[in-house]
C-alpha cells in the first residue's frame, strides 16, 4: 500500500454534542429510563472546540476534509461555509434503526458510512487536540495507520466493571491467533517506538490468546476497508452495540477497528510520546493535563473530563492554557 500521498487524501473526523442544548435535552429525556451510561460528563461541553480547529488550522493545513459530526447541532461561531469543512447529522449516514443514538459507541462504528469520506481518516473525540505540527505520516505510513501495538491487561478501575475492552478483545481472539500475530508482525511488536512499552510485548509473549490491547486515548487513524471488513464478519456484534441507545458497558467500541488493524499488520508503529492522555478526575489532574500542555513535549493530547467535581475551574483552565497556544481565530470561526 505504498503510495503518495496525493494518491490517499486524509480527511479527519470529530463529533460533538452540546449537551446544554434545549431540543437536545427534550429528546435525550424520551430515553433517559433506558439502560446504559447516562453519565453528564458524557454530554457536558468544556467549550473547547474552538480550539480544536485552530490546531488543525494552524499545525495540519494538509489536511483534505473535515468532516463535523453532531445529532444537527452547531456553534453559534462556527463558519460552516469553510471550505474545508462538511457538517454531518447524524441521520445523514447512521442507519435508521440505530437513531436517535446518545452511545459515542454507535456513532463510532458508523463512520465509514460517510458520504465522500476518504479511505484515510482520522477519529478524533473532541477533547483530543493538535497542539504542534503533525505531518500526514504522523497518522499513515506507507498508506497504513500509524498505531502502538502494546499487549496488555485490562484493568479494572471502576464500578461497574467496564467490559468493552474484553469484549473487543473477545472478538479478536475468535478471528486471530496471538503466535501467528506476533510472529508475522515481529518488527512491529518489538520496537523502541514504544519505550518503556516493548516490556509488555515482551512480558505477554507467551500464550496463545490476546489479554487486551493498550489503548492511548489519542486521535486515531483507520481505513474504511477495516471498518467494512469488521461489519461482515461480526455484523451480530456490530449491530446489537448499535441498537443500545446509550453506551452498555458490554459494547464493543471503535477500539475493535484498530485490534483489528494491528492483528492484520495493516498498520506502521506509532511512537508513544506523541501524545498525552489527561484522565481529569480532580484538580491534580487537571494541573498535570495543563502543565504537559505547555510542556512543549507532545504533538497531541486528550484533555478527557472524567467526572471532575469542579466543571467550572476545568473549563476555565483549559481555555486560559488554550488561548496562551492558539490566541487567534481560525478560518473556521465567523
Amino acid at each position: 500500500m505504498s503510495k503518495k500521498l496525493d494518491e490517499y487524501p486524509i480527511d479527519f473526523v470529530i463529533t460533538w454534542v452540546d449537551g446544554n442544548d434545549s431540543e437536545w435535552k427534550k429528546e435525550y429525556n424520551k430515553y433517559k429510563g433506558l439502560d446504559g451510561d447516562q453519565a453528564q460528563t458524557r454530554f457536558r461541553d468544556m467549550d473547547t472546540l474552538q480550539y480544536w480547529f485552530r490546531g488543525v488550522e494552524k499545525y495540519a493545513p494538509w489536511v483534505n476534509k473535515i468532516y463535523f459530526v453532531t445529532c444537527g447541532q452547531r456553534p453559534q461561531w462556527l463558519n460552516a461555509n469553510n471550505s474545508k469543512l462538511i457538517c454531518m447529522d447524524h441521520k445523514d449516514f447512521i442507519p435508521k434503526e440505530y437513531l436517535p443514538t446518545f452511545s459515542s459507541h454507535a456513532i463510532e462504528m458508523n463512520l465509514h458510512r460517510i458520504s465522500g469520506l476518504s479511505e484515510h481518516f482520522v477519529y478524533f473525540n473532541d477533547d483530543t487536540f493538535i497542539i504542534d505540527k503533525v505531518n500526514p505520516d504522523t497518522f499513515f505510513k506507507k498508506g497504513l495507520p500509524r498505531q502502538a501495538a502494546v499487549i496488555n491487561y485490562p484493568v479494572p478501575m471502576e464500578e461497574p466493571l467496564n467490559l468493552v475492552p474484553v469484549v473487543n478483545t473477545a472478538v479478536i481472539n475468535k478471528h486471530f491467533v496471538k503466535k501467528e500475530v506476533m510472529k508475522k508482525q515481529i518488527r512491529k511488536f518489538y520496537t523502541l517506538k514504544y519505550h518503556k512499552y516493548v516490556l509488555k510485548n515482551i512480558q505477554f509473549i507467551m500464550g496463545k490468546w490476546f489479554p487486551g490491547f493498550k489503548y492511548f486515548h489519542q486521535p486515531a487513524p483507520f481505513l474504511k476497508a477495516t471498518y467494512n471488513e469488521v461489519w461482515e464478519k461480526e455484523y451480530a456484534k456490530l449491530h446489537n452495540t448499535c441498537m443500545h441507545k446509550f453506551r452498555v458497558l458490554t459494547d464493543v467500541n471503535q477500539w475493535l477497528i484498530q485490534d483489528w488493524q494491528i492483528c492484520k499488520g495493516e498498520f506502521e508503529p506509532q511512537d508513544t510520546k506523541i501524545g498525552y492522555y489527561g484522565s481529569i478526575e480532580n484538580n491534580e489532574r487537571l494541573f498535570r493535563t495543563i502543565e504537559a500542555m505547555k510542556s512543549k513535549e507532545y504533538k497531541l493530547v486528550c484533555a478527557n473530563d472524567n467526572g471532575i467535581e469542579d466543571f467550572k475551574l476545568m473549563k476555565e483552565e483549559l481555555i486560559n492554557v488554550f488561548e496562551e497556544i492558539f490566541p487567534d481565530k481560525s478560518k473556521f470561526e465567523i
